[in-house]
C-alpha cells in the first residue's frame, strides 16, 4: 500500500543527500505503509519504509558515494531495511556515524547510556564498491511518524 498522507515522512523522504564525484547518478525514492499499530493510549503508529534506488546514469563507474538521510523532527527511525544493514546511523547531527549498538548517547547530567533508535538523527550508507555504468542498488530505512 502507498503512503502519502503523512508530512513528516514526505519530508524524510525528501531530505536525502547524495555526496560522490560530479558524475550523472540518479535516486529514485518511495514511500510504502509496511503497518499501523495501535499504541496503549488510543493513537495510531504508522511505520513506513523508505527504499531509495541508486542508479548510475553515466558511461563511467561512479566512486565514492554516499547518501546521507537526515531524520527531521516528527520521524522517529526505526531501523535499516533488507539489504541495507550496511547503512550506519549519527547520534548527534551527522558529525559522527557506527552502529547503533556502538554509540553511547549523554544523558542531561552528562553521563552516558547506550544510543537508542529515540537518538538517532542521520542515517548514511557510504558505497565502497564502484557503480558500474547501468546499474541499481537500492539501500532502505524504516521509520514511523512521531
Amino acid at each position: 500500500m502507498r503512503f502519502s498522507p503523512f508530512f513528516a515522512a514526505a519530508a524524510f523522504l525528501a531530505a536525502p543527500s547524495i555526496a560522490q564525484q560530479a558524475q550523472p547518478v540518479e535516486l529514485k525514492i518511495e514511500t510504502f505503509a509496511v503497518k499501523s499499530v495501535k499504541q496503549p493510549n488510543g493513537t495510531v503508529k504508522n511505520e513506513f519504509v523508505a527504499p531509495t534506488m541508486v542508479t548510475n546514469k553515466g558511461r563511467t563507474p561512479v566512486s565514492g558515494m554516499v547518501v546521507n538521510y537526515p531524520i527531521p523532527k516528527g520521524v522517529r527511525y526505526t531501523g535499516l531495511g533488507v539489504n541495507s544493514e550496511w547503512g550506519v546511523v549519527s547520534i548527534d547531527g551527522g558529525k559522527t556515524f557506527g552502529l547503533l549498538s556502538t554509540l553511547k548517547a549523554r544523558n542531561p547530567d552528562a553521563s552516558t547510556r547506550p544510543a537508542s533508535v529515540d537518538d538517532v538523527t542521520n542515517v548514511r550508507w557510504a558505497f565502497t564498491k564502484p557503480i558500474t555504468p547501468g546499474t541499481s542498488g537500492t539501500v532502505m530505512a524504516y521509520a514511523q511518524v512521531k
